[in-house]
């Protein structure tokens, strides 16, 4: 059967509608300026600052350069589709899929890393500078970038074996494994099976991981007679805990299904929230519900 091979993909994006357009590019824009500024802001503040230099904030280092990372992935290629060129190369599509795989799972291996952060603060005060010394940091955030990256090596390699010729237009405004497998004229199967059993280890996994920290902590912090012994102890989770439940809450609803189950219109907003809304939402909160942070802010500023 002759088949063309696809060499460029046309990405759909939200709607061909100027208007609808012109609406959404400067949403985008603000999206991604907030994201980057708040992000880099983050880094430079707890770099800067000696009394962050504890684990909690180093993850948050971790967690700020991933969220750069993922938004620098695809904004920019977005910004640009709405106001010139739809079309994406074979290659910066594989390279967007890469980059963007990494950082999500990155990003909920991080998380984990934070809850137990939390979960050894909480319940082993005492051993706390044990646990959690400079070493064991470097180590879990070795393994956090290291194991996403094996993931994102292996989904991708695999998307490389595959020919795509029935069409090149991708239904969404990035290039993702879903939207990408329905343009193959090849068997998906094993690449969907592999991309469900890194979804089900990587999220559900890491989910459960936290939900059990949490668990401890909830438990040891009701053991606490002083309320403001309380407050104090719930209020150094709750940040992290509002991170995760809107991160989790779409990243599950997006991924741990088969392909064929892919929805557009539904998974295009879902994807919004953990691509762009999620990385500009994360330096505020953690920065507005943090004591700390905006001590160091004022000195930064000032």
């Amino acid at each position: 059967m002759n088949q063309t091979r696809v060499t460029e993909f046309l990405i759909l994006g939200f709607s061909e509608t100027p208007q609808l357009q012109m609406l959404l590019f400067p949403a985008f824009l603000l999206l991604y300026t907030v994201a980057l500024s708040g992000n880099l802001l983050i880094v430079v503040v707890i770099v800067s600052s000696p009394a962050l230099h504890t684990p909690m904030y180093f993850f948050l280092v971790n967690l700020a350069v991933v969220d750069i990372l993922c938004t620098s992935t695809i904004l920019p290629k977005l910004l640009d589709s709405m106001m010139a060129d739809r079309t994406i190369s074979y290659g910066g599509c594989i390279v967007q899929l890469f980059f963007f795989t990494w950082s999500m799972g990155a990003e909920l291996l991080l998380f984990s890393a934070m809850a137990y952060d939390r979960y050894v603060a909480i319940c082993w005060p005492l051993r706390y500078s044990a646990f959690m010394d400079p070493g064991v940091c470097r180590l879990l955030a070795m393994a956090v970038w290291t194991v996403s990256l094996a993931n994102t090596s292996v989904n991708t390699g695999l998307l490389l074996r595959l020919p795509f010729c029935h069409s090149n237009v991708v239904q969404h405004f990035f290039c993702e494994i879903p939207p990408l497998l329905k343009l193959s004229c090849a068997p998906t199967h094993l690449n969907e099976a592999m991309a469900f059993t890194a979804d089900i280890i990587l999220a559900v996994g890491n989910f459960s991981v936290i939900m059990l920290s949490y668990v401890c902590i909830i438990a040891s912090v009701l053991r606490i007679r002083s309320a403001v012994g309380k407050r104090r102890a719930f209020s150094t989770c709750s940040s992290h805990l509002l991170v995760v439940t809107l991160y989790y809450s779409t990243v599950i609803y997006t991924y741990i299904r088969p392909a064929s189950r892919y929805s557009l219109d539904k998974d295009k907003v879902v994807s919004v929230i953990y691509t762009s809304v999620a990385p500009s939402l994360n330096p505020l909160i953690y920065s507005l519900r943090n004591t700390d942070v905006k001590a160091a802010l004022r000195r930064l500023f000032s």
